[in-house]
């Protein structure tokens, strides 16, 4: 579903730095879409209303609350999105875009039944705080929830101006109605940020239903039996689990961590380097965008083209060398690039910790978390070519490698001490990627021989 991804490679194509230069922005912007988004809207909030006192502690309640609720919808939702992925992309590829739509309200229906359900169960017996705030709380999850089911769709799209347009609309209602709101304390500040989701979530469903009409109005055969696969609902969710793992448990060791409202906790030491570092990532995620997901999968359609119209072994042995070459462009590329981003990171990184108003003290656990943030973007490379490949089990397998060395090693790391942080979740990318790289270079090798071999046949 890399319909914006082709779009995008157009800019490219006028060959000029201004046209490069698009092509890039607006794929950092939109592969990184409402994630991207919801930091951005709560780094401005923190920024443009400092305060001190009452109000300063409210801003810490609202910024830990939404981390938490981000954090929470995306293990939550990380299957289904995955699974309903696959879903579209079968649809797609058998010419029947008018599913699409039904699906994905069915999709939304079953989410916002499973996450007011467990919102609000979990509001009901973890948390005494003010019945606003537990209401606010309860739909700021469902609606995140929808939100990143939606997204799933989006890659799909060809109106990147019109999906970029939606999440500058929906940062610009999140951030001003925070602020106007905020004399109402943290839920003032939630309710804003919950306002400008509902307009992203809403906007962008619009985009989807005017890109696929569909025929009926809600279903679920996305989880019909023969087209729900349950290997990629275990990756998403272990996926997700993996990359918030080193989180949790800087959170909830009381050496590491304070309390914050409710049962909610937050590690002072980790979270601000962890968090400022995942802003780094957006260039590498142009890249992956628009060499990744537009000439891997070009040179990937070629290829099995060819293979089920009969052609000869010497060209597929052509256009599988095409495929391989480009891969290997695109793990470069966006190596080149992230890495690119680190150093400029680590030679500004004093000044742009002093432009945020945030203590010199987490510069050095800052330095490596960018590193760390870049090598997870070279997993999602590596993650997305084994799910075009069909290679669930060696996903879901990277996806475990990923969650246990992360917890193992950060439990190391604290045990280590202080300045041991963040080594545990960089060790882990880098293990994490070795692994892959080398199952990726393998699967690659024979990839002929599984192609033509170890097939089943009705």
């Amino acid at each position: 579903m890399a319909g914006i991804g082709f779009e995008l490679r157009k800019l490219l194509q006028t060959k000029s730095f201004l046209g490069m230069l698009r092509a890039y922005g607006f794929a950092g912007a939109i592969s990184s879409g409402p994630w991207l988004l919801s930091i951005c809207s709560v780094l401005a909030i923190g920024i443009l209303g400092r305060d001190s006192g009452a109000a300063a502690q409210n801003m810490v309640r609202f910024q830990i609350s939404v981390t938490y609720l981000i954090a929470s919808t995306l293990i939550l939702t990380g299957g289904l999105q995955l699974a309903l992925s696959r879903f579209v992309a079968d649809r797609l590829f058998e010419k029947k875009p008018y599913l699409v739509l039904p699906n994905l309200l069915g999709a939304i229906t079953l989410t916002s039944v499973c996450s007011g359900a467990l919102g609000t169960l979990l509001v009901a017996t973890l948390f005494r705080e003010p019945l606003a705030y537990r209401v606010l709380m309860v739909a700021t999850f469902v609606t995140l929830s929808n939100i990143w089911i939606v997204v799933v769709v989006l890659s799909s799209l060809k109106a990147y101006r019109q999906v970029l347009l939606s999440f500058a609309i929906g940062c610009t209602v999140v951030v001003g109605a925070a602020l106007l709101l905020r004399s109402f304390g943290h839920p003032g500040l939630l309710l804003g940020f919950l306002l400008g989701h509902a307009v992203l979530m809403f906007v962008l469903l619009g985009l989807v239903m005017r890109s696929y009409p569909g025929k009926g109005l809600v279903a679920f055969q996305f989880l019909e039996r023969e087209r729900f696969y349950p290997t990629l609902f275990l990756v998403g969710l272990v996926y997700n689990l993996a990359i918030w793992a080193d989180k949790i448990v800087f959170w909830y060791n009381p050496t590491t961590s304070e309390h914050v409202i409710g049962p909610l906790r937050s590690s002072l030491i980790y979270d601000i380097p962890i968090f400022l570092s995942y802003l780094s990532i957006v260039p590498g995620m142009s890249v992956f965008l628009v060499r990744i997901e537009t000439d891997f999968v070009e040179r990937y359609d070629a290829f099995y083209d060819a293979v089920r119209n009969g052609d000869t072994l010497d060209n597929l042995e052509r256009l599988k060398d095409a495929m391989v070459y480009v891969v290997r462009q695109g793990i470069y590329e966006i190596l080149k690039v992230q890495g690119l981003t680190v150093i400029l990171l680590i030679l500004c990184g004093s000044q742009l910790l002093g432009a945020l108003g945030i203590s010199q003290g987490y510069l050095y656990l800052f330095y490596i978390d960018v590193v760390a943030a870049g090598l997870q973007v070279l997993l999602l490379a590596v993650l997305n070519i084994f799910f075009y490949l069909d290679q669930r089990r060696i996903t879901f397998g990277l996806s475990m490698v990923f969650l246990v060395s992360n917890t193992a090693l950060t439990l190391l790391s604290q045990y280590l001490g202080p300045e041991y942080y963040g080594y545990g979740f960089a060790s882990s990318m880098l293990l994490t990627n070795l692994v892959g790289l080398w199952l990726l270079s393998s699967k690659l090798d024979t990839l002929e021989y599984e192609t033509f071999m170890m097939q089943h046949f009705a």
